[in-house]
């Protein structure tokens, strides 16, 4: 687009101009915030009357907000998904889904893990609006120090409680996968697979997927 006269490339339009003002000088929408509970003050009905776009996670009272996911990281999801939708489905094994679908794992405590299976013995545990654990739950690792510690630690920690008997760590940025199992309280280590290996499930018998095949997923 050509320039106005006397309009150096450094020069702001004045919609851009009078943008960057409004902003410098906005505050945040008060009254729609007004409308929800503070941070801490939130309680489990409040929560569950949210129908937000995007995965919104409750933990006594808090809400957590992860980011927007990349392209790359739901490329992953979705082959993994594939995968594990069609060992299950060919045997009749119970029902896979993936976020945001609410997971209870206690009084209070909420998460939206990016894809759950939960086995047709428990088919009991899956209520509408949310389910009551799961059997086995997948984590694509997003980037960023945040996400890296949500999904290898408060994860880990949640899901260990809430008795979750497989957890895959899925990590781009490692290319590795990990794959827990509940051993008591706490998760010990099934596998830690690289590329060139196939990641193996404890919980599912004879269910695998190459490793190096799912990190291929998101550059394609």
């Amino acid at each position: 687009m050509d320039k106005e006269p006397g309009m150096s490339s450094s020069t702001p339009s004045k919609p851009r101009a009078l943008r960057e003002t409004r902003i410098a000088y906005a505050e945040p929408t008060w009254d729609i915030a007004k409308l929800y509970p503070l941070q801490g003050t939130w309680s489990e009905s409040e929560y569950m009357s949210l129908r937000p776009s995007r995965i919104v996670e409750y933990d006594h009272g808090y809400l957590e907000i992860p980011d927007v996911p990349t392209e790359a990281h739901q490329s992953i999801v979705a082959f993994l998904y594939q995968a594990l939708l069609a060992f299950v489905m060919a045997r009749n094994l119970g029902k896979v889904l993936f976020a945001p679908l609410r997971i209870k794992l206690w009084e209070e405590k909420y998460r939206e893990p990016d894809i759950v299976f939960m086995s047709t013995q428990h088919a009991d545990r899956r209520i509408n609006e949310y389910w009551l654990g799961a059997d086995l739950v997948i984590e694509v690792v997003s980037e960023g120090e945040e996400n890296r510690e949500r999904d290898l630690v408060k994860k880990r920690e949640d899901y260990a409680r809430g008795g979750i008997p497989e957890y895959w760590i899925v990590d781009p940025e490692q290319s590795m996968v990990t794959v827990l199992r509940l051993e008591g309280n706490a998760y010990a280590v099934h596998g830690e697979f690289a590329p060139r290996a196939a990641a193996t499930s404890a919980l599912l018998d004879g269910f695998s997927v190459d490793v190096a095949a799912v990190f291929a997923a998101a550059k394609q």
